[in-house]
């Protein structure tokens, strides 16, 4: 027999304690700096200093993620981060054509692919 058992939420300090990014933005006309979460819609506070950044920001989470509790929002995970590395095989005949085309260019390697990449995307 199955039932149907709900995993139980997670609590505040379940969220706290995953790796949100934090993005601080220099505020050029105020002085100090804009912080936010980019998977926390609207979790924004401001600070005068970096120094204040640690602090401030854990209380604008926690402020944030109680209010999401209270109102019943859905609170997304933090998005996975990219290292920016990628290991790849290929032919030895694409990779000696890679490598000639950058030579050419006057570049390395990986920015030539980068280059390449960056265009193939875009179109």
């Amino acid at each position: 027999m199955k039932t149907n058992i709900k995993k139980p939420k997670k609590t505040i300090e379940d969220y706290m304690k995953l790796p949100y990014r934090m993005v601080i933005v220099p505020d050029e006309e105020e002085g100090g700096y804009t912080l936010y979460f980019p998977d926390l819609p609207g979790c924004v506070t401001c600070v005068e200093s970096l120094d204040e950044a640690k602090a401030m920001s854990e209380d604008a989470k926690r402020e944030w993620l109680i209010a999401a509790f209270e109102d019943g929002i859905d609170i997304k995970e933090p998005q996975e981060e990219y290292s920016g590395q990628l290991r790849l095989r290929m032919p030895k005949s694409l990779h000696r054509q890679l490598s000639r085309r950058a030579s050419e260019e006057g570049v390395s390697l990986n920015q030539y692919v980068v280059y390449e990449l960056g265009r193939a995307v875009t179109r």
